[in-house]
């Protein structure tokens, strides 16, 4: 596989299974479905595997994906899935011992890729969360490995792929699946449903966090791509109709010409979108901050310096328009954490920094200082016994 192959975001590796299932090829989907220790990704990281060789997404730093591969052809000849174990923690010279340094235990989940797994897609190409339950063993054996459910939070009950309800899945999976659906994290549950043994890996899949950009200058584009590669769902917005948006900005998912008194009326803003001001003029700037204070956006960035916004809340005060300190705690201005670069790719590194920390709720510091794992476990709570 290349390396822009193993690169790509998440959505782009959901997208190119949404395109793959379009087609007639027996490709192999291979899921991280839980870990133990320390590992590169996490449980819900996926890799798409063709017959070709190719692989479209990362699951380690690269030091399975050549075996990931030729596991798939075993997958692929006998139509079924496999659960493969691999034991990253031994030191010693043997199979997977050879300091590939993630000191952890892999399970990773290989199956045909078939239309059981098309709502899924389907769901989070249309920007609703769903989370997909996949059996993993079943003491009475009512499911087989590799058969699915989901949950869809705006349902009550566990459904078939087919859309139907899914009686051979026990309804207390309904709560954690809409925990993990919503927070857009994966886990492996094992439960005892009356006596039965069941283990079911369940991979919530939440909308794209949305980020919105108010500015059309060549600085932006350096902000869009790395926002996409950080799985966001960008919007653009400009206010000079002479500008060609999408092709300026390529990176970008969606592009919009309005006016800056236009945007709570031509925008759906809610908790779940970020937003950053970087138009560079101040009145635009002003009017835009303005309507997005007024909005419930978690994080509000604007370029510029400090006595630039000052100017700017004594404009609104003039206005009799003042804001408290809770209602300028989504606001981070200057924009972007500060790591000392000055050139544009530098500047966008430091602002979609500082919103990954905003939207994951982390101070950013250096990892060398942070106890315990790099990456927070997931807890969800297991159905009641």
């Amino acid at each position: 596989m290349t390396q822009n192959n193993w690169s790509v975001p998440e959505t782009e590796v959901l997208q190119r299974v949404h395109e793959r299932l379009e087609g007639d090829g027996a490709d192999v989907l291979a899921t991280i479905v839980d870990v133990e220790g320390n590992a590169y990704r996490r449980p819900g990281a996926k890799m798409l595997l063709d017959e070709a060789g190719e692989g479209v997404g990362a699951i380690t730093a690269g030091c399975l994906e050549d075996d990931l591969l030729a596991a798939a052809e075993s997958v692929r000849e006998h139509g079924r899935p496999e659960l493969l174990t691999y034991d990253l923690m031994d030191d010693e010279d043997d199979v997977w011992g050879l300091g590939v340094g993630c000191n952890g235990i892999i399970d990773v989940l290989l199956e045909p890729l078939t239309e059981t797994y098309r709502p899924a897609v389907e769901a989070f190409a249309d920007g609703r969360d769903v989370a997909v339950l996949t059996a993993l063993e079943d003491s009475e054996g009512a499911l087989e490995r590799g058969d699915r459910a989901y949950y869809h939070p705006a349902e009550t009950q566990l459904t078939t792929p087919d859309g139907e309800p899914a009686p051979a899945w026990p309804d207390e999976l309904a709560d954690p699946a809409g925990d993990l659906a919503e927070r857009g994290r994966a886990d492996t549950l094992e439960i005892d449903s009356q006596g039965r043994q069941l283990e079911v890996f369940i991979d919530g899949l939440a909308a794209p966090t949305e980020l919105v950009i108010f500015g059309s200058g060549h600085d932006v584009g350096p902000v869009t791509e790395l926002a996409a590669k950080n799985d966001f769902h960008v919007t653009v917005v400009g206010f000079r109709g002479s500008v060609d948006l999408e092709t300026r900005f390529p990176d970008a998912d969606e592009t919009l010409t309005t006016s800056p008194a236009a945007v709570s009326d031509d925008l759906a803003l809610d908790e779940r979108s970020y937003t950053v001001v970087m138009t560079h003029n101040f009145i635009d700037d002003r009017l835009t901050v303005e309507q997005l204070l007024d909005s419930s956006v978690p994080y509000i960035g604007l370029m510029g310096p400090h006595e630039r916004f000052e100017k700017m809340l004594a404009e609104f005060d003039d206005e009799g328009r003042t804001f408290d300190e809770e209602a300028l705690s989504s606001l981070y201005t200057p924009i972007g954490l500060d790591l000392g670069g000055g050139s544009p790719y530098q500047i966008a590194h430091s602002i979609v920094a500082e919103i990954l920390a905003v939207a994951n709720d982390r101070t950013p510091r250096h990892l060398k200082t942070r106890e315990g794992h790099i990456h927070d476990r997931v807890t969800v709570e297991s159905p009641s016994q």
